[in-house]
């Protein structure tokens, strides 16, 4: 597989839409949040969605420049701390992504409603950081 910039900036603006649509929800006052499952189902899959781009951002740079694969999301993350992608402030904020991504797609039953609206308050800022240091990696390496 060969890096396709290309590929990287597409999901980069779905990215970047997706945060903007999260923030939106994220001006909501907790118990306007918690008590709307109009709110709730659109903030739980933003933040699939959020989830699923950065994992596919980071798993198309392993494989398509450094030619190596991740045997899962943590290790997506881990290994772009390796090669100097995201910095290893951003890897240690960016922990428990994998799980969280899991716990959405896999055991939505038993989301506490909380747990995602502070996911919303506190995690953009994370997606948004990704963002930056991923384009300012892809600046380097053209």
């Amino acid at each position: 597989m060969i890096l396709k910039e290309r590929i990287i900036k597409e999901r980069v603006k779905e990215l970047k839409e997706v945060i903007e649509n999260l923030k939106e929800i994220s001006q909501l006052s907790q118990d306007e949040f918690v008590s709307s499952y109009k709110h709730y189902w659109l903030a739980e899959r933003g933040l699939q969605l959020a989830a699923e781009i950065l994992f596919d951002i980071g798993n198309h740079i392993l494989a398509g420049y450094y030619k190596i694969s991740a045997k899962d999301y943590e290790d997506i993350l881990d290994k772009l701390k390796e090669m100097k992608v995201i910095s290893p402030n951003l890897r240690n904020r960016l922990l428990g992504l994998g799980g969280f991504r899991n716990i959405l797609v896999h055991e939505y039953l038993i989301i506490d409603r909380n747990k995602i609206y502070d996911e919303l308050k506190t995690g953009l800022i994370d997606f948004e950081d990704f963002i930056k240091e991923t384009i300012s990696w892809l600046k380097k390496v053209k």
